[in-house]
């Protein structure tokens, strides 16, 4: 037997040393040799073999050679790893360490500390995900989530597509907002990591967005897992990557805004106690249940799941409130009438039998005055009033509501004077307004009124899985955004929340604006697609300026995935050569040398060289890289950038 063999089955012995998956934790066991560890020095000394390579006999005392036996921890390659061979070659550390090395901290969960980038473009990607704190200082961190610059602007709108011209600055709906006259006020679709677009929108928006609703992915974990971003993502990874994106949302709220954050049960729990942490528990409004599928989405061992769930937070619930509206349908088209206070239907002030006697009652018995054209109402006589009782055929009745309250609404314009039947009635103005309850059953949430067959009606095909409802989302918004206020969405999905927007808008005239995020190609055409067609369909006076994240390393990520052979990666590491900005601790002179041996590596093991090599920190092009030539940003785009950061012209 192999000397690296004997050893990786004597150290196995030993739990500590052994991952969930059966593998040797390599640099625990480094660690633990550096510090002379007892049990370490048992296990190496109860094998023969491995007693005579790595200890010598001084005067009948046995000695632990420390160095030769880490040397070979580090250098031989005891586990045959072909891949991390290759990689020990070119020289691929830090600080001396190799990249497994660095686990320095771990609070709750594994790298909540880090940044998880998630950079994903294309749903069948299943990459190895990089923890940006484990490989990178503070400052290169800050400068990762520098603002990036902008290209590719296009202005959508009934009629298609459009040239961009600039952004729109509207000073009067802004100052309706209460926001600064000059806040970009156009519906707005960015194509790019999301992670890094949120931090880019921070400068225009920051404490500007009333509600942020997101459908994250799920991390259910199985084939049909929602987490399209990623179906390899473990649970704390999953966390972490949540958590990054939650933080600098927070930044983006406003004082009195509202974050909803759909999810099913697998991850409920952990996403609670994280978004109570970031958000804190105090300002957490609830957690709403939606019925969305009688037949259930996830047929498992035990309970085939039929709802999901809604964590909806409060930047300060002292600051918040909902909006006054119903969310039943059924009930709204009751409210047919309408006002400046909103939309209303007539209610018969109530008359209630007496049980009391005037005297015992006085406040709620008195005469209401009414004007003969019934124009007018007043608590008090006057000239051409006609008085009005609470007596119907002789009985006596009383008012339901005291004379001061009467008299109060009275002055708020709530009653309207009618005839019905000959007789002279009061009517109260009932305004759409309900308790919303945590428990949403109504039908339209289920799939055959929304989702997919809503999508294939407006596109003409079937091209989601599993869209968020749309009327979950209108609902939502009417419940907790004003008709002129901001809305995000940084998973925008198929861009369930603009056609969202675009409806409500339309149906009660109101200035809403969206944002949209999305990363993954394919989501981010159907998303244009679909609230472009919303727009021509529905013929409303609307559009949407479209603009992506300047790539730069990521143009070369995507070459190399998209690579079939050996000798089309042979010319990307070419042009990376010559082009690309690589990690700082990459030897290109190693590479070179050992060429032969990277032809040698499986084509997947060459892609996951190629793409480790590249600094992650230049993923996309830094504002303030924008005038570097490297970086070859054109006129059009240094325009745009310039017009969306409000830079002065040079």
């Amino acid at each position: 037997m192999k000397l690296y063999e004997t050893l990786e089955n004597q150290l196995k012995k030993e739990n500590n040393f052994v991952t969930d998956e059966g593998e040797l934790k390599k640099w625990v066991v480094i660690g633990k040799a550096r510090n002379y560890d007892p049990v370490l020095i048992k296990l190496l000394l109860g094998n023969d073999t491995l007693k005579e390579k790595f200890f010598v006999e001084v005067k009948e005392t046995l000695v632990f050679k420390q160095e030769e036996f880490i040397t070979f921890m580090e250098m031989k390659n005891y586990l045959n790893d072909s891949y991390t061979q290759y990689k020990n070659k070119v020289g691929l550390t830090i600080d001396g360490k190799y990249l497994k090395q660095r686990n320095e901290v771990a609070l709750v969960w594994p790298y909540k500390d880090c940044v998880l980038e998630g950079g994903q473009t294309k749903e069948e990607q299943k990459r190895e995900e990089i923890f940006f704190n484990e490989i990178l200082a503070q400052d290169e961190i800050t400068q990762l989530f520098e603002p990036k610059v902008l290209t590719n602007a296009k202005v959508y709108d009934k009629d298609g597509e459009h040239k961009f011209t600039g952004f729109t600055r509207d000073a009067e709906l802004n100052r309706k907002r209460g926001l600064p006259e000059d806040t970009i006020t156009d519906n707005l679709i960015i194509k790019g990591n999301n992670l890094l677009a949120l931090h880019s929108l921070k400068k225009e928006f920051a404490g500007k967005v009333k509600l942020i609703y997101i459908d994250p992915p799920y991390n259910t974990g199985g084939a049909s897992d929602s987490f399209t971003y990623n179906n390899n993502f473990k649970h704390s990874t999953w966390l972490t990557f949540i958590k990054n994106r939650l933080n600098i949302a927070k930044d983006l709220l406003s004082n009195d805004g509202f974050i909803a954050i759909t999810i099913d049960h697998v991850e409920l729990f952990y996403l609670g106690t994280l978004a109570d942490e970031i958000f804190g528990k105090e300002n957490r409004v609830g957690i709403v249940t939606i019925y969305i599928n009688p037949k259930g989405r996830q047929h498992e061992r035990f309970f085939s799941a039929s709802t999901e769930y809604m964590l909806v937070y409060t930047k300060n619930i002292n600051k918040a409130e909902f909006n006054k509206v119903t969310i039943d349908e059924n009930k709204s088209k009751k409210f047919n009438l309408i006002d400046k206070k909103g939309r209303y239907r007539l209610d018969k002030f109530t008359r209630i039998r007496s049980n009391t006697t005037r005297k015992e009652k006085p406040n709620f018995f008195y005469p209401i005055y009414v004007k003969e054209d019934l124009s007018e109402i007043s608590a008090e006589e006057k000239d051409g009033f006609i008085e009005v009782y609470p007596i119907e055929k002789g009985i006596e009745y009383t008012w339901k509501t005291k004379k001061d309250t009467f008299k109060k609404r009275l002055e708020d314009n709530q009653y309207v004077a009618k005839k019905e039947g000959g007789k002279i009635i009061i009517c109260n103005k009932f305004y759409e307004q309900q308790v919303f309850k945590n428990l949403w059953t109504d039908k339209k949430y289920f799939p055959e009124f929304q989702g997919t067959n809503l999508l294939k009606k407006i596109l003409g095909k079937n091209v989601f899985s599993y869209p968020k409802s749309l009327y979950a989302v209108i609902d939502t918004i009417k419940i907790m955004v004003g008709k002129d206020d901001i809305v995000l969405d940084f998973f925008a999905g198929s861009g369930t929340t603009g056609h969202a927007v675009l409806e409500l808008n339309k149906k009660d005239g109101g200035n809403r604006q969206f944002i949209l995020i999305e990363q993954l190609d394919e989501h981010i055409n159907i998303c244009i697609e679909r609230n472009q067609k919303v727009i021509k369909q529905e013929n409303i006076e609307a559009n949407f300026t479209y603009l992506e994240l300047k790539k730069y390393n990521e143009t070369f990520i995507e070459k190399i995935q998209e690579a079939k052979t050996t000798n089309e990666l042979l010319e990307i590491w070419e042009q990376m050569k010559e082009r690309s900005f690589l990690n700082y601790n990459v030897d290109i002179k190693k590479q070179e040398e050992h060429i032969e041996e990277f032809k040698q590596l499986s084509i997947e093991e060459q892609k996951q060289h190629l793409i480790e090599i590249l600094d992650k920190n230049q993923l996309y092009v830094n504002l303030t890289s924008m005038n570097d030539k490297d970086f070859e940003v054109s006129q059009k785009e240094k325009q745009v950038t310039k017009d969306f950061y409000q830079i002065k012209k040079d």
